[in-house]
């Protein structure tokens, strides 16, 4: 067994002991990271036993330098929507819409429970997709609702069902980030509401929507920071795999 509870390499300590803490691995951001950082960093938590690695905001140019550096099959969005079709050893899962990565996946967990992401355009896909991913590696069944937004408001109510299914929600949305109070007056779930960077100049790169969605009217809707399905989707997952108490 190994003792070690971080690594120095110099440009990075990796936090070995994290898992045993906190319930999950550290994960590798990448933004603002060299592609040689990201590939030493990888190969320092393969050495010590870990897998199923996740790289966020990871750009495809670096996604292919780690998968040559360290001799790994790079696959994923070109083929497959669905991470769970890989679990195969030194195999780089990579989604360039959501710019994350998972490397060397092993699953041994039954996903439980339901969390359910909408979203309010397409254009938010980006960070459906890093929710999405996230979630499911962390073991929860997923369900995605795209493109109902309130200019269709028809759209949402059409899936009134399956919103009301869900364990807990995540909203994604940009603009003037409306669709997080709507979806928190319809639901009794906790819902996770990500604001996006996208609209025009007045949306500010998401703070309008982020600001929106901090003054939101309807009981039970948290706020994280702007793109950060990351974060939505950890968040997400502890609520969802909560036990009741015996």
């Amino acid at each position: 067994m190994n003792d070690e509870k971080s690594l120095d390499l110099e440009f990075a300590n990796i936090d070995l002991d994290r898992k045993e803490r906190t319930g999950m691995q550290e994960v590798v951001y990448c933004g603002h990271k060299s592609r040689e950082q990201i590939a030493g960093i990888a190969s320092a938590m393969l050495e010590r036993g870990l897998h199923s690695i996740l790289f966020t905001r990871l750009s495809f140019e670096s996604a292919e330098y780690l998968a040559n550096s360290i001799g790994a099959e790079m696959t994923g969005q070109m083929e497959s929507k669905d991470i769970t079709d890989y679990d195969t050893a030194h195999t780089l899962f990579y989604d360039k819409d959501g710019r994350i990565g998972v490397l060397d996946r092993k699953d041994d967990m039954k996903p439980v429970g339901n969390i359910t992401i909408v979203s309010a355009g397409t254009s938010d896909m980006p960070t459906v997709r890093e929710a999405e991913i996230t979630a499911r590696l962390l073991g929860n069944n997923t369900v995605v609702i795209n493109d109902v937004g309130v200019a269709g408001i028809h759209r949402l109510l059409s899936k009134e069902d399956e919103l009301k299914s869900a364990r807990v929600i995540i909203v994604i949305a940009g603009m003037e980030g409306a669709l997080a109070s709507v979806v928190g007056g319809l639901v009794k779930c906790p819902v996770i509401a990500v604001p996006t960077s996208v609209g025009y100049g007045a949306s500010f790169g998401g703070v309008s929507a982020l600001l929106s969605m901090l003054n939101s009217c309807a009981a039970g809707v948290s706020v994280v920071n702007i793109d950060n399905g990351f974060g939505a989707a950890v968040t997400a997952s502890r609520i969802n795999q909560m036990q009741s108490p015996e």
